[in-house]
């Protein structure tokens, strides 16, 4: 089809070519005045004046070929620009230029493990609230025990929730020292079937798990869609947490609720773990006390978590296996953040071990060494960030608990402490209550 409108334009032009000279011809023959040709009788009159006509005759010639030639170029050009418009691609035309493809977010249940507090309640609410997708976000329900106010609860909730229930409701059989932990036998054995139904039976890549006595903070979801490509890329990760164990009121920098760390204590209570993980630990999951288990060296291997400045979770969960002494002593003075921070939308590469390694180092070893004393009576507070050093264990004790931080240690790990180091704010400063530069490692004796 090409060929054949290229010849016609072809054709046509030749046409016009010829038509053009026929015109010009006649426009010779027919010129009159001093553009017709004189007659015989004059020219053999004046064989000069014979000469001169020819002469203007080939100039007039000279000039209509060199329109001609012009008009033949135009021709031309205009075959060929009509030619690159209509000609068929023989190839696929290169895709323009793209800025860096972006996979989706991750799809990320959130596994809420129940039991008989019918103050589940509380907690669905707040994730309801603030879940910006129920496609990205599904909400699955564990339920033990068998409590059926709690069942009716989770169920007044239809579609918005997945509710299952861990069938095997039968007494475990534990030592007899261990008769009063049997709520922990309990619940160990709840997430292992739960976390089983999530990664195998539903096969989700990642799962949020939260207790039921939690509440969540408006960046909740936020922080775990931002923070999960950081723990899928970094082996040196395990776990996200939204809980800081240090994190009371007084002890939070609550002007920078974007701060992030690493931390070496598995913290729980709001937690990311990858599928991958699961298949690490279901072989081996221990029958009670999951979580101190979690903090052992064998489960750890070297690897950290990410914890928040202050917490994206609560509890509200006087009521539990630990008879509220731990709640009342210390977990109701737990900050929750208020204010929604974008960290999808912020740079979280200094999270990663190298370089938060080298950053955070040279931070705290950078800072003036003081004595505990003297931090405690706001004493040279012109010095801003400082360090507390400690050389033991019972040096550690003394001084965390001098500054009203968590005082336990698990497997020689202190809550929210990285590389030895605990970071916290003592009357509006930070301070930084670490070993010496030379630690070489944890010692799991320090229990």
């Amino acid at each position: 089809m090409l060929k054949k409108q290229s010849a016609g334009l072809v054709l046509w032009g030749a046409i016009l070519f010829v038509a053009w000279n026929v015109l010009l011809l006649l426009f010779f023959w027919s010129r009159s005045g001093p553009g017709r040709l004189p007659s015989d009788s004059a020219l053999d009159d004046d064989p000069a004046g014979l000469t001169r006509e020819v002469m203007r005759l080939a100039q007039d010639a000279e000039v209509e070929l060199e329109r001609q030639r012009r008009l033949l170029e135009q021709i031309k050009k205009h075959r060929v620009r009509w030619g690159r418009g209509r000609r068929v691609p023989t190839a696929v035309p290169p895709v323009p230029p793209r800025g860096p493809a972006t996979s989706p977010p991750a799809v990320i249940p959130i596994l809420v493990i129940a039991c008989d507090r019918s103050t589940v309640r509380r907690c669905l609410d707040k994730l309801l609230h603030y879940r910006p997708s129920a496609d990205r976000f599904p909400i699955i329900v564990s339920q033990d025990c068998g409590h059926e106010e709690t069942a009716q609860v989770i169920a007044s909730y239809g579609p918005a929730v997945t509710h299952i229930r861990q069938p095997d409701l039968s007494a475990i059989a534990v030592p007899p020292d261990h008769r009063k932990f049997q709520g922990y036998y309990r619940i160990a054995r709840h997430y292992r079937w739960a976390l089983g139904q999530v990664f195998h039976r539903f096969k989700f890549p990642a799962a949020v798990v939260v207790e039921d006595d939690l509440e969540v903070a408006p960046d909740f979801f936020e922080y775990f869609q931002a923070t999960y490509p950081l723990l899928r890329a970094d082996p040196s990760l395990w776990c996200v947490s939204a809980w800081n164990d240090n994190g009371k009121e007084q002890m939070v920098d609550s002007s920078r609720p974007e701060l992030l760390y690493r931390t070496d204590f598995f913290p729980g209570l709001g937690w990311l773990l990858l599928a991958e993980l699961w298949a690490e630990l279901e072989p081996k999951w221990p029958k009670a006390f999951w979580d101190d288990w979690m903090r052992r060296p064998e489960q750890r291997q070297g690897r950290a978590c990410l914890r928040p400045e202050i917490s994206r979770t609560m509890t509200f969960g006087r009521k539990g296996v630990s008879h509220g002494q731990f709640f009342d002593q210390h977990l109701k003075f737990i900050k929750l953040n208020q204010h929604f921070v974008p960290f999808t939308q912020l740079d979280l590469s200094y999270l990663q071990r190298e370089a938060y390694d080298r950053d955070f180092l040279a931070r705290v070893y950078g800072a003036p060494l003081l004595q505990v004393e003297k931090v405690r009576t706001s004493e040279r507070n012109d010095l801003g960030e400082v360090r507390v050093q400690y050389t033991g264990r019972d040096s550690f004790k003394a001084f965390a608990k001098a500054l009203g931080v968590m005082d336990d240690l698990k497997s020689g790990v202190p809550r929210a402490g990285y590389r030895g180091i605990v970071s916290f704010l003592f009357r509006g400063r930070r301070v930084h209550l670490a070993p010496p530069q030379t630690w070489d490692g944890y010692d799991p004796s320090w229990n």
